[in-house]
C-alpha cells in the first residue's frame, strides 16, 4: 500500500524548492546583465529578437516576446520580438515536409540576419530542434542566447547561456521566466526609462 501524501507538506516543499532555485539565480547576475546588454544593443541597431522552445519553453518564448513587443511596465514603443512557436501552419508544414527537428532552423534561416538575437529555450539542453535553430542562427551571424538547465549541449554552443542549476523541468521553467522578466525590465528601463521624466 502506498503511503498517503501529506498535501500541505508537499505543497510547502515545492514552494521552498522553487525559492531555492530562484535564489541561485543571484549567482548569474552578471550573465543576466550581459544577456540584457546584447538585446539592448541589438534593438539600438534596429535588429530583432527571435525566441523558441518546446512545450512550456514555447509558452515562455511567447511570454517574453509579448513583454518586449507589447509592454512590460511602461507605455513605450514596441520592440521587434517574435516567438517562432506561434504559427501553426509553418510548424506543421516544416514538420511534415522536413521533420520536427527542423521547425526552428528553417524559420531562423528565413528571418534571422547578422546582428539579430536568437534565443533558444530547452530545460534539458538537448532538444534537437532548439539546437539546430541555434546552429542555424550562428551560421547566419546572429547572436545566440540559451536558457537551459544544468545539463545538455545547448549551453555549450550558444554565445551566451543562462544554465539554471537544476534538472527539475518545472523549477527550471520557473527560473527561466523570472530571468526573462528581469531581462525585459533591464531592456525597457535602459531604452525608455528616461522618457518617464519627459
Amino acid at each position: 500500500m502506498t503511503k498517503k501524501m501529506d498535501k500541505k507538506k508537499e505543497v510547502t516543499r515545492q514552494i521552498e524548492e522553487s525559492i531555492k532555485i530562484k535564489r541561485l539565480l543571484k549567482q548569474d547576475v552578471d550573465v543576466l546583465i550581459e544577456i540584457a546588454g546584447k538585446i539592448i544593443n541589438a534593438f539600438r541597431n534596429n535588429n530583432k529578437v527571435l525566441i523558441f522552445g518546446n512545450g512550456g519553453s514555447a509558452a515562455d518564448a511567447q511570454h517574453i516576446a509579448a513583454e518586449l513587443g507589447g509592454k512590460f511596465y511602461m507605455d513605450r514603443d514596441p520592440l521587434p520580438a517574435i516567438a517562432l512557436t506561434t504559427n501553426s501552419s509553418i510548424l506543421t508544414a516544416i514538420g511534415n515536409d522536413y521533420g520536427y527537428d527542423d521547425i526552428f532552423a528553417r524559420q531562423v534561416r528565413a528571418l534571422a540576419r547578422k546582428g539579430d538575437i536568437v534565443v533558444g529555450l530547452s530545460t534539458s539542453g538537448d532538444s534537437v530542434n532548439v539546437i539546430k535553430g541555434i546552429e542555424e542562427a550562428r551560421r547566419v551571424g546572429a547572436i545566440t542566447l540559451a536558457f537551459t538547465g544544468q545539463a545538455g549541449k545547448l549551453r555549450k554552443i550558444a554565445d551566451h547561456a543562462l544554465a539554471v542549476p537544476s534538472t527539475s523541468t518545472p523549477r527550471i521553467q520557473e527560473a527561466h521566466i523570472t530571468a526573462g522578466h528581469i531581462i525585459c525590465y533591464l531592456v525597457e528601463e535602459t531604452l525608455f526609462g528616461n522618457k518617464k521624466e519627459e
